[in-house]
């Protein structure tokens, strides 16, 4: 019986490991909405994180993500196609002045645009 649960327990791991990665398209499109609004507005979107409607929207979308997009995207599109994964195309939200993210050409708290 200890046998079975433990192989029950690392059998139910590996298949929601896989629900963890993935495009995350619902917490992208939090973080999307939340860029696009501190563009647009500062002052509103730090309300909106102290009140706190982002932190809670993030993690709500983490649910879904976890549960319904990453899994699906996952195990029926990436994991056994043989293909590399599937990636998340981030909305363009135009700006005056930005950051480059660490990964590309963005150096360390340089703004473009002053």
């Amino acid at each position: 019986m200890r046998k079975l649960a433990l192989g029950l327990a690392l059998l139910c791991g590996a298949l929601f490991t896989g629900c963890m990665a993935g495009p995350h398209q619902l917490q992208r499109t939090v973080d999307d909405w939340d860029r696009k609004m501190y563009v647009e507005n500062p002052w509103l979107d730090a309300a909106l994180w102290v009140v706190p409607v982002i932190p809670f929207a993030h993690f709500g979308a983490g649910i879904g993500d976890f549960f319904v997009t990453d899994a699906y995207t996952f195990w029926v599109k990436d994991a056994f196609s043989g293909e590399k994964g599937t990636g998340f195309r981030h909305s363009d939200v135009p700006a005056e002045k930005s950051m480059g993210s660490l990964l590309g050409d963005g150096k360390f708290l340089e703004i473009a645009g002053e």
